[in-house]
């Protein structure tokens, strides 16, 4: 029998064979059956259309019909997945630049399908326990729980997997707080670091961080005074994070004092730190450091890394506890000098009671050791111990030893009060003491003092001016000013890159008045600043809107995974953007502002956002959806944002769609160019 493809290149394939040509072939009658069954399949088909026809006709075709038109046959299946019409499609759909091109084996089939099949979409959960403004969220680290806070009081920590539920909560108001306003995880996931604002004016800054334990039940390990509230708190490592206060100088002048503490702060003696002066920071201008965090150096491979560092060691003013094998014993004997323990009432730490008269609106240091008196058995044994026999002996097995050079990163500013800078500094490997040293007895100290005492200047700024003189302060390695007023930031999960949410000034505007900031864009910039060039670098994503007087802005946070880069806003949504195209993807409706948005450290496909309206909202991908069985048709969606710029829906088409009677033209050339 003649094979199929000899028999449709045949000229009397389109037409009935006569008796003559049937005996001329010497076809039998079941050869002569199937040919006759085949011509009436084929009449009917499109199914040997030549590809490069059927690409054509498929470039006009939506990604849901090219998809529909995939499941018809392998041949179609095959012309559906060409990497063009993808290309075509995802330029077309979501605005992607025509320079802009795939990296590995990546397909833009395969990419199409992560940009709206793999993004939080659907709205599985709306939780409604808090009964205030919920201000913030985070993720532990293995995804299994996360953390809100809220105006309310209380902080909630949700089993992240389906059905969502609580698992601990805590009404921090017995506590005197007014709200919770943070919360992070260590990297063990074994304590949760909780910042709040106490009850007090308006216009008081105090806060406090908490420590529990995610045992059984949240258990409290420690509490410890901050102030301004907005230093939020950070963990430097499993057992160790980060607290601050801020002295005042002077008119428009401060000091910030960083310290590191113990998470677990219960001690069988006295001479036992549970606490250490990491930095001393000068403010000017009312401005003071905000929101610190921590990122690793590790990314960092290159020539920046070894300049930054010795900028930081050879630094004349450098007075950190990070210091070479070379200089351990001269750090050993300056920390304990300028430890927060120092009790002897020479050092030259200004705060508390140092500042002088004039202080009554800021606080002592919270975590200042106050001088009492003791008796005399007590100044007996403490007198017994020297400077020279204080043990200053350091565990190898102490986690603090073994932990990489890190960035400490915070939000500051030159020019006014309002944050507009971001501050960098290199931090080496800190060692924690075993015992502080006691100081002199307390009455030779009383004496020290009294000989010491002064009477007080008239001028009180003139005093504590002068006292500042005297002061060394640890320097900024890198300041990345960003000429607006920053509202949050974000690190990407390999802590190579920082996002920052600002809200920009007008351009060249100088400020002239440190008390009164320029006035704020409506507009949201992120700013995408590497850490390892130290510079800003990428596009600055905008669709996000804020409407809150620059006097009174308040933090809007964002979250950064390895594909995406999310937000709040004031506008009443949430956004998310790609990070690889730098385009707007998504916007999750709320009722009221935005705070916070979070992303599962361990699933980039669930996504939880918080907002003034009370409300925590979780929301998975259009694919994990279907895995955890949803009935997608019953659920709130998010608004897909296809952006050709600045995050705005795109109504026109870069491939012009034919009208009908041009379809009718195209299809009805291919009957008659095969001879249908």
């Amino acid at each position: 029998m003649t094979d199929n493809q000899d028999l449709m290149k045949t000229n009397n394939f389109q037409r009935k064979m006569s008796p003559e040509e049937v005996d001329a072939a010497g076809l039998d009658a079941d050869s002569i059956s199937f040919v006759e069954h085949r011509k009436r399949l084929l009449a009917n088909s499109w199914y040997h259309i030549p590809k490069p026809l059927l690409l054509n006709i498929f470039q006009y075709l939506s990604a849901p019909e090219l998809t529909s038109a995939g499941l018809t046959c392998s041949t179609w299946h095959q012309t559906s997945t060409d990497d063009l019409l993808w290309r075509a499609l995802i330029r077309k759909d979501f605005g992607v630049k025509p320079s802009t091109g795939i990296q590995g084996q990546t397909f833009w089939y395969s990419e199409y399908k992560r940009l709206s099949y793999h993004v939080p979409h659907y709205q599985t959960s709306e939780l409604k326990k808090h009964t205030d403004q919920v201000l913030h969220v985070s993720f532990a680290h293995n995804g299994t729980m996360f953390a809100t806070c809220s105006k309310d009081g209380y902080v909630v920590v949700w089993n992240a997997q389906h059905p969502v539920a609580i698992k601990y909560q805590r009404d921090m108001t017995k506590f005197c707080w007014k709200f919770t306003h943070f919360s992070q995880f260590n990297q063990s996931d074994t304590l949760l670091l909780v910042s709040g604002v106490h009850f007090g004016l308006p216009q008081s800054t105090s806060g406090e961080i908490a420590v529990f334990s995610l045992g059984d039940d949240l258990e409290l390990q420690c509490r410890v005074l901050m102030k301004p509230y907005d230093i939020c708190g950070a963990w430097y490592s499993d057992q160790h994070f980060l607290s601050g206060d801020v002295h005042r100088l002077g008119h428009l002048e401060s000091q910030s004092v960083l310290w590191l503490n113990k998470a677990s702060q219960e001690t069988a003696s006295e001479h036992i730190p549970i606490m250490n002066q990491m930095f001393r920071f000068y403010n000017c201008n009312g401005s003071s450091v905000r929101a610190a965090m921590f990122a690793y150096c590790s990314v960092l491979d290159h020539g920046d890394s070894q300049t930054l560092c010795d900028s930081s060691q050879t630094s004349s003013r450098e007075r950190s506890p990070n210091h070479s094998e070379d200089d351990k014993s001269n750090y050993e004997s300056r920390e304990f000098s300028d430890s927060l323990y120092d009790i002897q009432g020479t050092s030259k730490r200004i705060c508390g009671s140092e500042c002088g008269p004039g202080t009554e609106d800021f606080e002592p240091c919270a975590n200042e050791i106050q001088v009492t008196e003791r008796c005399s058995d007590d100044e007996s044994d403490i007198s017994e111990l020297s400077e020279t026999s204080v043990e200053t002996e350091f565990s190898e097995e102490d986690e603090l030893c073994v932990q990489e050079d890190k960035f400490l990163i915070f939000t500051t500013g030159s020019n006014t009060y309002s944050p507009h800078q971001i501050g960098i500094k290199r931090i080496k490997p800190i060692s924690f003491p075993r015992r502080m040293d006691p100081g002199l007895p307390f009455r030779e100290r009383i004496a020290n003092l009294n000989r010491e005492y002064q009477p007080p200047n008239e001028n009180p700024n003139e005093a504590q001016n002068a006292n500042a003189e005297g002061t060394d302060y640890d320097e900024v390695d890198h300041l990345i000013d960003l000429h607006g007023h920053i509202i949050g930031m974000g690190l990407s999960p390999d802590h190579r890159y920082l996002y920052v949410n600002a809200r920009p000034w007008p351009p060249g505007y100088v400020v002239e008045n440190p008390m009164m900031p320029p006035p704020c864009a409506q507009e949201i910039d992120i700013h995408v600043i590497d850490l390892g060039e130290m510079k800003e670098v990428g596009k600055v994503l905008r669709s996000h809107i804020a409407y809150t007087p620059f006097n009174e802005c308040f933090f809007i946070a964002l979250d950064v995974c390895n594909e995406f880069v999310a937000s709040g806003a004031e506008d009443k949504h949430g956004y998310l953007w790609d990070r690889k195209y730098e385009i707007c993807l998504n916007k999750y409706p709320h009722q009221d502002v935005v705070n916070c948005v979070a992303f599962n450290p361990r699933d980039s496909e669930m996504l939880v956002t918080v907002s003034d309206d009370c409300t925590v909202k979780v929301w998975h991908s259009k694919n994990r959806s279907k895995e955890l069985g949803f009935d997608t048709k019953s659920l709130s969606t998010a608004h897909e944002v296809r952006s050709n710029c600045c995050g705005h829906r795109s109504t026109m088409s870069s491939v012009r769609r034919p009208a009908n009677a041009e379809m009718k033209r195209l299809i009805s050339r291919f009957p008659v160019q095969f001879g249908w």
